[in-house]
């Protein structure tokens, strides 16, 4: 077994540049994601009709249409109507609009958590729409909402799985064909898998983080754990009577 194992060593570099290409378009997917997300949360609340009508049909189709279907129309469709991308870049924009649909009920979500009173409050002080927004509302929705952003972030990284079906050499693009040229099924597909597990937990390791050094109070706080002896004193109730 350990020959099969040394096999698939040879390939490390391989795997490597499959990861990092993973993660370029994780990042660029998810940047654009978040800008029409934002754009289309904006567009749905605002008082325009039109602006209103778009971004609904937008997230409707999207969300109510297979993601594949989405990179198939982007890869293959578009080139009949002139427009001809690679791989790289169909497979960014197709995640990034697809993943931009699901930010943009979050995004509203956050925005409408807001207490009104708020609101009500910098409009009466005179406080102007862009800066009312970008100090009070956003800061609040961002903290609100930041647990489902990098929620969406991880899945958008496994979504770029969907890419080998145009030829992307993504990770599990790149294992599907060194498992073709080495037939070691099982251990090719391991080491994705792991890869895989690794940069989930990474991206949540660092929304973790994140989280807690932009929102104040933290956004996730630690609960200390009582000492040993307060906690057998804690679980046993006739030295608590006693104490009392």
């Amino acid at each position: 077994m350990s020959y099969q194992w040394l096999t698939l060593w040879s390939y490390g570099e391989t795997f490597l540049t499959a990861a990092w290409l993973t993660l370029q378009v994780t990042l660029l997917a998810f940047m654009l994601a978040v800008a029409l997300g934002l754009l289309a949360a904006l567009a749905k609340a605002s008082a325009l009709a039109p602006l209103r009508w778009l971004s609904h049909c937008y997230v409707e189709f999207i969300r109510n249409t297979p993601v594949l279907l989405q990179i198939f129309i982007i890869f293959f469709g578009l080139p009949s109507l002139g427009v001809t991308m690679s791989a790289f870049t169909a497979g960014v924009l197709a995640l990034g609009i697809n993943v931009g649909a699901y930010l943009s009920e979050i995004f509203r979500a956050g925005i409408q958590s807001v207490p009104k009173g708020q609101l009500e409050a910098a409009w009466i002080l005179g406080i102007p729409r862009r800066q009312l927004f970008l100090s009070v509302v956003l800061p609040q929705a961002a903290r609100a909402v930041w647990p489902a952003i990098i929620n969406n972030l991880i899945q958008l990284l496994l979504g770029t799985s969907l890419l080998s079906a145009i030829a992307l050499p993504e990770l599990t693009g790149t294992a599907t064909v060194i498992n073709a040229r080495t037939l070691l099924y099982i251990q090719t597909f391991s080491v994705v898998t792991v890869v895989y597990l690794l940069l989930s937990n990474l991206f949540a390791w660092l929304g973790n983080l994140a989280g807690r050094r932009m929102f104040h109070p933290p956004l996730v706080t630690r609960v200390k754990k009582p000492a040993w002896w307060a906690r057998k004193w804690l679980t046993n109730p006739l030295k608590r009577e006693n104490a009392l």
